[in-house]
């Protein structure tokens, strides 16, 4: 958890001083970073690019694509931050979050900076973002991150037919420009985690009041920011901010990220010297790699998982036996192996294996291949009529590839004869799960914005989640699981883990391992395993 002192009679949490009450150990989830002995003789200035998939969005609080997460990274300075080596909170916009009680937080925002515009940052441009991304008739795609702050039931009525009852979070008090009082509507240790994520960032006021034009073209707070348009499926251009007072100053000029179609086309530009940095190599030139970059590649553990989402609403799919024959039916270890050379680990629960109270095995014989009891258990449910309409993605050819084993699987081993492809843009596939518009199962990812099992738990399975699944008893121990502490808390997480396992809307199905390389053009080179990703800042040229 991330506040150490929950049974004091005072909990201060300040920069250096919180520590996560389970303490992930350095080596499971340490940074990728340039060790290069040169590095100390960079200098600031020059440009390097990096390789993207086209974002959906760049307003923070419309987005939780890991795409679009990469660039705001850069843009905008939210609250805190995560450190990349063991996961503890630093600061970062703000200097300091008190609370007596984990309910009632005083926030002490940094005086004298600025957004690029010039405008004033203070706190109330904080309240002012978290306000709209909370207000449910917007529909920012964030909108649940802010749910536990009092007051969002109000902006989020869930009768049919209600219409919000207030437009602003009640929980939120501007007390002066640099100190926002917030209440949450329940204990939560784990706040200050969660303001790191990039969704609780500030907007300035052209944000609020012309929020689709800020989306193309946003003003941030942080180290850069935008340098010219946005130039759609080519490329977003970032130039240092001069007038930037945080704690994270920027080494590089500028940011070129290079937008592409596919990881493998990336990294075929990495090898031609055309790209300085790609985060995501293939799974498949994972040997290739590590031959050609040495010590510029880097593997380590992730807390990225994949899953494949069941629309649980739709009849063919209410019946928990029909999902789990779905699960058992798959060869989880084949397809790693055959699609990700082995660098992928088949899921036996719905949690990363870096993650303190990951439990392996969670997920039991529901996750492990048995094509004879899959097909025994279909039987029993009363076997699955229609199409089996499959939804991915195209940002990744090992999507369609896996798909196209998991699909030959259902066939072969479920007797399911019709099975159809649905593949289609990052951003087109949101928009689709997201208004549950899908008429079958989908690839669902989660990238994980802090080292918590509860980030799994309320980022998958928040209410109105795409799969359409919802549990009492699970929202009941979620909750158990924020107002404890330590092992407490983890016991009350993985009790409601055995819930969604039960009753399976998302079959686990692999844990990443990050892999990234790197041009010698550049040094100190920091990769986290969460939300923020590759630490623009931190980036030297050597040119």
């Amino acid at each position: 958890m991330s506040t150490a002192h929950m049974n004091t009679a005072r909990s201060t949490v300040l920069a250096a001083s919180v520590a996560l009450t389970l303490t992930l150990v350095a080596t499971a989830c340490g940074p990728a970073q340039s060790t290069k002995p040169d590095n100390a003789s960079h200098k600031p200035g020059g440009a390097y690019s990096v390789a993207l998939t086209e974002p959906d969005h760049l307003l923070p609080g419309r987005t939780t694509s890991s795409y679009s997460l990469q660039v705001l990274q850069g843009l905008f300075d939210p609250p805190t931050s995560l450190d990349p080596e063991h996961g503890t909170v630093k600061p970062l916009a703000a200097l300091s979050w008190v609370t007596d009680d984990n309910v009632v937080w005083t926030v002490t925002f940094r005086s004298g900076t600025t957004f690029h515009n010039g405008e004033k940052v203070t706190a109330g441009s904080f309240a002012d973002a978290w306000n709209a991304a909370a207000y449910g008739p917007n529909g920012w795609d964030s909108n649940y991150y802010f749910a536990q702050i009092k007051g969002y039931d109000a902006l989020n009525p869930t009768e049919e037919g209600a219409k919000p009852t207030a437009r602003t979070l009640s929980g939120l008090k501007v007390v002066d420009e640099k100190t926002l009082q917030v209440t949450l509507k329940a204990p939560f240790g784990q706040f200050p985690m969660l303001l790191s994520f990039p969704a609780f960032a500030p907007l300035p006021k052209a944000a609020v009041a012309k929020p689709d034009t800020f989306d193309t073209a946003p003003v941030g707070n942080g180290p850069y920011q935008l340098d010219g348009p946005w130039e759609r499926n080519q490329r977003i251009k970032l130039k240092k901010f001069a007038a930037y007072r945080g704690p994270r100053e920027a080494m590089a000029d500028r940011v070129d990220f290079k937008i592409y179609t596919s990881r493998e086309t990336a990294f075929t530009e990495l090898q031609a010297g055309n790209v300085d940095i790609l985060t995501t190599v293939p799974a498949a030139n994972s040997a290739q790699a590590k031959r050609l970059f040495g010590d510029r590649f880097s593997i380590r553990p992730s807390g990225t998982m994949d899953y494949l989402g069941l629309p649980v609403k739709d009849p063919r799919f209410a019946d928990p036996r029909v999902r789990k024959a779905i699960s058992m039916a798959i060869d989880r270890q084949g397809i790693t192996q055959a699609i990700y050379n082995g660098v992928y680990k088949p899921a036996t629960s719905i949690v990363g294996e870096m993650i303190p109270g990951h439990r392996p095995g969670a997920c039991g014989r529901t996750c492990a291949y048995d094509p004879a009891a899959a097909k025994k258990l279909l039987d029993e449910a009363g076997g699955f009529e229609g199409t089996l309409e499959l939804y991915f993605s195209n940002a990744d050819a090992t999507y369609e590839q896996w798909m196209t084993s998991v699909a030959n699987q259902l066939k072969d081993n479920l007797g399911i004869k019709d099975v159809k492809f649905r593949k289609m843009a990052p951003a087109d596939l949101s928009s689709l799960l997201n208004e549950g518009r899908n008429k079958g199962p989908f690839r669902q990812n989660w990238v994980i914005d802090y080292p918590s099992i509860q980030n799994y738990l309320d980022g998958l399975y928040y209410p109105g989640n795409r799969s359409g699944w919802s549990n009492r008893e699970f929202d009941a121990l979620v909750a158990k699981g924020n107002a404890a502490e330590g092992t407490e808390a983890v016991a009350a997480y993985q009790q409601a883990e055995d819930i969604v396992l039960r009753d399976l809307p998302y079959i686990p199905l692999w844990n990443w391992q990050d892999q990234s390389a790197w041009s010698d053009r550049i040094g100190n080179v920091v990769i986290d395993s969460y939300a923020a990703g590759l630490h623009l800042d931190s980036v030297t040229v050597n040119d």
